[in-house]
């Protein structure tokens, strides 16, 4: 099948990747140069599991947008919904709070909808942005012609691990408001996955996303908040979510349910925030949103804590910017969240991070170690005699002349 993008950047790229593997033809726009460069260069900044692999032996252009509205028999839309800096998860949450920032979106909407009017064809778009419910009845629909075959699917996927997550994903979620784009893309889904395919209203859909997103953020508070009890009487976290892991039937799945630190990524915290937004103007009954925020903001302040108790006279080391292990992407981390609390406290921060740091910038200085991000590099990081390694991850083993505090053990 011909498939087209607009939009092929941090989440449409990978996703475009991972249809063209399946054997089908894509193209894509994107107005970015950045972008531009990295398809035509074959080249990607960031880390993204598999992708680079598929990417050097890939046969995807960026065309204009004219040509994908020619060639594809479905286009998908991966424009970005910011949130501004202040709602991502790495400063403290706001006393305010907005919506995401659709105007990227509106505008692509509204060139894409224009060309395919003048193109007079009929074309199935499928919308892929996270947005907050009633948004799309809102803000795109007055943007679409009669041609415009439109539907929402956003994806379940985490940056770092995008192509594996949606070539298996635990199901599809399609609002479908076009009964014959619904239709095209779920045979498109089957030479993809088996998975299954959940039709549902728009409306709904754009609701399920933002609460699956939240969800997951909810379980990481919860997790987290064992791990502080664990610390603090003497019980052991991992033994206790071990446990919990066991109740799939009326309780929840493994992920996503081990102590370590607070959600991050590009979606989870923003959406919390976006929601938190959403319920003052709903005037909701009670605010359950900002509740998750300020609960991983406060087990943020308690890591702190403990990182000022132990750094009487020693410098402080945060080993991992990355939001995941294994990725270099910085969005919404929890780890630069911690190192702005303690600069606000006035103590000194240097951060370090193997995927993102020159190896020159290793820090090597006796101090408080305190491991930021999970990265299987930090096992045998050599810490110098008569340093403090804090681990809320619990992987760090005893050392020779190293105080290791494995929180929650």
């Amino acid at each position: 099948m011909n498939i087209g993008f607009l939009g092929l950047g941090k989440l449409g790229l990978p996703c475009a990747l991972a249809i063209e593997s399946k054997g089908h033809s894509v193209i894509g726009y994107d107005i970015s140069k950045n972008v531009q460069e990295i398809v035509k260069n074959k080249k990607l900044p960031y880390k993204e599991v598999g992708a680079q692999e598929l990417l050097d032996k890939s046969n995807i252009k960026i065309t204009p947008l004219s040509s994908v509205v020619r060639h594809s028999g479905i286009i998908f839309v991966s424009i970005q919904t910011p949130h501004e800096k202040l709602y991502e998860g790495i400063t403290r949450i706001p006393e305010d709070r907005i919506d995401f920032n659709y105007e990227w979106l509106k505008r692509g909407i509204k060139t894409l909808s224009d060309e395919i009017e003048k193109q007079a064809v009929n074309k199935v778009v499928v919308l892929i942005s996270t947005v907050l419910p009633g948004t799309i009845e809102r803000e795109i629909k007055p943007l679409l012609n009669s041609h415009v075959q439109f539907c929402y699917n956003p994806f379940f996927i985490a940056m770092g691990t995008t192509i594996k997550d949606f070539l298996n994903p635990e199901f599809v979620l399609f609002g479908v408001d076009n009964e014959f784009a619904a239709k095209k893309a779920e045979f498109l889904y089957k030479t993809i996955h088996t998975k299954p395919f959940f039709k549902t209203t728009i409306e709904n859909a754009e609701l399920i996303k933002v609460a699956y997103n939240t969800f997951i953020g909810m379980k990481i508070v919860y997790a987290n908040t064992m791990m502080e009890i664990c610390h603090k009487t003497g019980a052991n976290i991992d033994n206790v979510t071990d446990a919990i892991k066991f109740a799939t039937d009326r309780l929840i799945s493994d992920k996503y349910l081990s102590g370590g630190m607070g959600d991050g990524g590009g979606c989870h915290p923003r959406d919390n925030i976006a929601l938190s937004w959403l319920a003052r103007e709903l005037n909701l009954s009670h605010d359950f949103f900002e509740d998750m925020m300020l609960a991983r903001e406060h087990q943020t302040e308690w890591l702190a804590d403990l990182i000022q108790e132990k750094s009487k006279g020693l410098k402080v080391f945060i080993l991992g910017k990355s939001f995941k292990p294994e990725t270099n992407i910085q969005t919404g981390s929890p780890s630069i969240l911690l190192r702005n609390i303690l600069e606000e406290r006035e103590i000194n921060v240097t951060m370090y991070d193997p995927y993102i740091d020159a190896d020159s910038d290793k820090p090597n200085d006796k101090g408080v170690y305190f491991i930021g991000t999970k990265h299987q590099n930090f096992i045998d990081y050599d810490f110098p005699h008569g340093s403090i390694v804090i681990d809320p991850w619990r992987y760090i083993s005893n050392k020779d002349n190293i105080e290791v505090i494995r929180i929650g053990e």
